[in-house]
C-alpha cells in the first residue's frame, strides 16, 4: 500500500491568534514494500508528518493518499478507524501504553476492538510472541513485571496484532543500550523481509538509516529538503551538517580514510561489512594475500 503526500501543510490552532504552521508544501511518496527513513532535527516536522501517515491528523492544505483513500481537510472521520488498522504506529516509549493485567490480554486488546473474540485475540497474541523475541510463557505474566526491553516488545506485538500493512516506528530504539537497539532493529528488519511489511522509520540514528533503509527523506523547518537512497544523501556530509544532521559512523570513518590515505570509496560504504570489504581490497598484498 503506497502513501502519497501532495502539497501537504498543517497548521496548529488554525484561525486563532495562536496558529502555528508545522509543515508546508510536503511532497513525498512511501512505496509499498519499502523501508523508508524520515530524518530531521527537533522542530523539523517529523512528528506532524508521522501523525498524517494514518490520518491521526488531517492536512489543513493538500492531500494525503493512503492506499485508495484520499484525506483532505474536508474528509469526515468515517472509515478512518480501518486506516489505523492498515497503518500501525509504534510511538516512542510504547511500553508506557501497556495497561492490561497480562501480556496476552494486552496484545489481544486491539484485535478485540476490531471484532475478534477474546479467545481469537489471545490466540493471535500467542502467535505473535515469537516474532518479537518472547516465548509463550509470557502470556500469563504481568507486563509490569517485565524488563523495559521486554515491555517494549509486548507493546510492539500489540500493534502487530492488528496485522498492519505499514508499520511506522517513532524513534523505536530510544532509551535502549547499543545491544538492545541492535536487537530491536533486527526484529523490525526481519518483519520487513519475512512478513512483507512496509516500514517507515522516524529517527535521528543515522547508523540505523544506513543499515536498514532503502529510501531516506530529510525534513527541515517543516518541509522536505531532499529524498533519495541513503547512499546518495550520505555523500553530502557538508550539506547534512548544515541541516544539523550527521552521517553514519561508517561513512565518517570512510571519509577520514579518504583524507589520510587518498583513497576513494566507490560505492560509499554504509555498513561495517561494506567498509571492511573495501578496506581489504585497498590494503597492500604480499604473496597474493592481504596483509
Amino acid at each position: 500500500m503506497d502513501i502519497r503526500f501532495q502539497d501537504v501543510g498543517y497548521t496548529y490552532q488554525k484561525g486563532t491568534p495562536f496558529e502555528s504552521k508545522a509543515i508546508y508544501d510536503i511532497d513525498l511518496s512511501i512505496k509499498d514494500g519499502s523501508f523508508t527513513a524520515i530524518v530531521g532535527h527537533t522542530g523539523s516536522g517529523k512528528s506532524t508528518v508521522l501523525q498524517h501517515l494514518n490520518a491521526l491528523k488531517k492536512p489543513t492544505e493538500g492531500t494525503v493518499t493512503i492506499g485508495d483513500r484520499v484525506i483532505t481537510n474536508l474528509s469526515d472521520n468515517k472509515g478512518l478507524k480501518s486506516l489505523r488498522k492498515k497503518v500501525g504506529i509504534v510511538f516512542q516509549f510504547p511500553e508506557a501504553q501497556l495497561f492490561e493485567e497480562t501480556v496476552g490480554k494486552d496484545i489481544a486488546f486491539g484485535p478485540k476492538n476490531f471484532g475478534m473474540t477474546e479467545e481469537e485475540g489471545l490466540e493471535k497474541a500467542r502467535e505473535l510472541l515469537p516474532l518479537v523475541g518472547l516465548d509463550e510463557s509470557f502470556m500469563e505474566r504481568s507486563p509490569f513485571d517485565l524488563s523495559g526491553g521486554q515491555m517494549r516488545r509486548v507493546a510492539i506485538a500489540g500493534v502487530l496484532a492488528l496485522e498492519p500493512e505499514v508499520l511506522v516506528l517513532d524513534e523505536p530504539t530510544a532509551g535502549l543500550d547499543p545491544q538492545g537497539r541492535k536487537e530491536v532493529m533486527n526484529m523490525f528488519h526481519s518483519l520487513y523481509k519475512n512478513k512483507g511489511l512496509t516500514i517507515v522509520l522516524v529517527t535521528h540514528q543515522m547508523d540505523d538509516v544506513a543499515e536498514y533503509a532503502d529510501h531516506m527523506i530529510v525534513l527541515e523547518k517543516g518541509t522536505v529538503m531532499k529524498e533519495g537512497h541513503p547512499r546518495e544523501i550520505f555523500k553530502e556530509a557538508g550539506w547534512l551538517a548544515s541541516m544539523q544532521l550527521g552521517v553514519p559512523s561508517t561513512v565518517k570513518f570512510a571519509h577520514e580514510l579518504e583524507e589520510k590515505f587518498e583513497w576513494t570509496f566507490d560505492p560509499l560504504p554504509l555498513t561495517t561489512d561494506e567498509l571492511a570489504a573495501q578496506i581489504i581490497e585497498k590494503l597492500p598484498t604480499k604473496g597474493g594475500a592481504s596483509v
